[in-house]
């Protein structure tokens, strides 16, 4: 049998395992809504909560689309389907299938026609990642919130420092891959600027958004939507980048 990315032996296996997962949220929302029925929730509230749950779930699943389009052309759709539908996020994913593809000789986005080894390896190299977090929450997570409570209530400016500290550090490990190749300029090469010019048109895009919803009081509306316009928007703008740094 010769391998191929969409072959649809795949589709099934991601189909079950989404199904699995899709049938565990069913399950907690049927919970869910017959615990407040039982104490003594509106029928009407509830099925606004609900209807308001929902419409507001379409801006994030705009861009898990545009990131599920962005990993398929080097692995197809099963996989990247499978990975930002139960756990994982662009930003990672791409990091992880980039650095497997890198060690194998590879470049991501320009590959085609992947074996069923090279197939293997980066779906191993981005599960077996990011289940280190998975297993990492119950061992230190409840340690380190009790620290940080325990920081807090001694010293609130030091526990607001440490918290944007852990946040700015996380974010950083993303930063310095858009800004790993910038280098390549001092060698005639502008492409490595490619990367730091999308950021740029995604960050000013999240500015507008946040000004927006300063500006305009009934406009928070925007805020739900600011990721994903970012997101397509720096995506759109990589295309002329592209062509004007190459």
């Amino acid at each position: 049998m010769t391998f191929f990315v969409n072959h649809p032996i795949l589709f099934v296996i991601v189909g079950l395992i989404i199904a699995l997962v899709l049938g565990q949220s069913v399950f907690f929302l049927v919970k869910a809504w017959k615990q407040g029925v039982r104490i003594g929730m509106d029928k009407k509230k509830l099925k606004k909560i609900a209807i308001s749950a929902a419409i507001f779930t379409i801006a994030p699943a705009v861009a898990i689309v545009v990131s599920v389009i962005t990993l398929a052309k080097d692995l197809g759709i099963a996989l990247p389907w499978l990975r930002l539908s139960v756990v994982g996020s662009l930003s990672y994913e791409t990091i992880a299938a980039a650095n497997a593809e890198r060690a194998m000789g590879l470049t991501f986005g320009q590959t085609a026609g992947l074996t069923a080894q090279q197939y293997v390896t980066i779906a191993l190299v981005m599960t077996i990642s990011i289940m280190v977090g998975i297993w990492l929450v119950p061992l230190v997570c409840k340690k380190l919130q009790n620290g940080m409570i325990s920081l807090e209530k001694r010293d609130k400016k030091w526990s607001d420092i440490f918290s944007a500290s852990m946040f700015i550090g996380m974010i950083s490990a993303f930063v310095g891959f858009v800004f790993c190749d910038v280098s390549t300029v001092f060698k005639g090469d502008l492409s490595g600027l490619i990367p730091v010019c999308v950021m740029a048109v995604s960050a000013v895009l999240m500015l507008v958004s946040g000004l927006l919803v300063k500006i305009f009081k009934r406009a928070k509306w925007i805020s739900d939507y600011a990721l994903p316009v970012s997101l397509i928007g720096g995506m759109a703008s990589a295309i002329p980048i592209t062509a004007w740094l190459s």
